[in-house]
């Protein structure tokens, strides 16, 4: 039987012990059921994502939008976008989502991090993903791109149905859910874009409405599907992230002790939050020229998969990679990707994490676990808890 399950249950609560078993066996791996080779080294996994004969779509590009919403986002998105499309709109997007513009929201972040804890502190515990790591990220995108107060709900639904098709063979259901998902929020930006396109305001969804460079524009269905990576990828990401980095912590509790008494040491242990237990184990590209990776020849039209999760665990690159270490200083973990698709809301990622961490643990320093252990989410591309309770 094979180690990589990505659909059982067991695997899906630790992946690392397979991962160990299969580098064993070499750099890389077929599974019959993904018809795709797999690779699991740092080396591999970072220069393929930056390897130009592999791209997000396949030769000849994706298939045509026709009337799926979803398959709409995906064509006009950057995120599955290779150049000269992709430069272009990252180029536009860059013009408007600067680093400026990330560290203007410091205070709207640490605000919104103190009024979560303030409805926890109440309590006396929370479900530290409902009821902190998810909302914070959603309020702060929503924020950016300037969708009203009052619509804000209707973020992380439409937003978890989305993601849901990054799995491995979603079942009819999944996709049927994100086809809904994907056209009401779709409509929705629409008719937000539409009316700041009318009455701009200082928002993200405003200035990529009006930015240009030489005269190109983001076209509207560009600018929608720009939102929608935003929040999505930032949403799912944050949230996954911070869940799994607590009960990294919760579970070295002598680790948890060190950052209370050095927080100055938080920015390098949110690192090796994102290398330990990465919440994105798996990135597809399609092979667009033929190339020979590791003495395996890959064909025009296969999938192949990069399993960040495996490659942030080699130990050519990290020493006892198995450890989690909040001393281990710099690490070249690929959390957020390599090459062209880095992540663009990485900078954000990081300053939410270092805000809501820093924020936590200054308020509650005899936060535990509450209950019994969690578990994580039955899934394997995107990786996180189901929930994580604690008490005060």
């Amino acid at each position: 039987m094979s180690l990589f399950q990505p659909h059982n249950s067991e695997f899906q609560q630790n992946p690392y012990p397979a991962f160990e078993a299969l580098r064993v066996d070499g750099p890389a791996f077929w599974d019959e059921a993904s018809s795709m080779w797999y690779f699991l080294n740092h080396a591999d996994v970072d220069g393929l994502l930056r390897e130009r004969r592999l791209g997000r779509e396949p030769l000849g590009g994706l298939p045509a939008a026709a009337e799926s919403a979803f398959e709409m986002l995906n064509q006009h998105s950057m995120f599955d976008m290779e150049p000269p499309d992709h430069t272009r709109l990252k180029t536009l997007v860059h013009k408007v989502f600067t680093p400026r513009r990330v560290e203007s929201l410091r205070a709207q972040i640490a605000a919104e991090c103190e009024r979560l804890l303030d409805a926890a502190a109440a309590a006396g515990g929370m479900e530290a993903l409902a009821d902190y790591a998810a909302p914070l990220p959603v309020a702060v995108i929503a924020e950016l791109l300037g969708v009203p107060a009052a619509d804000r709900h209707k973020l992380r639904p439409w937003s978890a149905a989305i993601v849901a098709m990054y799995e491995l063979a979603p079942s009819a259901a999944v996709a049927a859910a994100a086809e809904t998902a994907s056209a009401e929020f779709s409509e929705y930006l629409r008719a937000l874009s539409r009316a700041r396109q009318k009455t701009p305001g200082d928002d993200l969804i405003s200035a990529l409405a009006q930015v240009q460079e030489e005269g190109a524009r983001l076209s509207e269905d560009e600018l929608i599907a720009t939102c929608v990576l935003l929040l999505n990828a930032g949403h799912e990401a944050t949230t996954n992230a911070f869940g799994n980095g607590l009960w990294a912590l919760l579970r070295h509790p002598e680790q948890l002790a060190d950052l209370r008494r050095e927080p100055g040491r938080l920015p390098e242990a949110i690192e090796e939050m994102l290398r330990w237990d990465t919440p994105l184990q798996l990135f597809r590209r399609w092979v667009r020229t033929e190339v020979e990776i590791q003495g395996i020849r890959l064909a025009v039209g296969q999938q192949v998969g990069l399993l960040f999760g495996a490659a942030n665990r080699d130990p050519a690159v990290f020493a006892q990679p198995e450890a989690f270490d909040i001393r281990r200083g710099p690490t070249p973990h690929l959390a957020f990707g390599a090459g062209i698709h880095y992540c663009l809301g990485a900078p954000l990622a990081r300053l939410e994490l270092q805000l809501s961490f820093a924020a936590l643990l200054r308020r509650f320093p005899t936060m535990r676990l509450a209950g019994a252990e969690p578990a994580y989410a039955p899934r394997f591309v995107i990786r996180g808890l189901e929930e994580l309770r604690v008490e005060f």
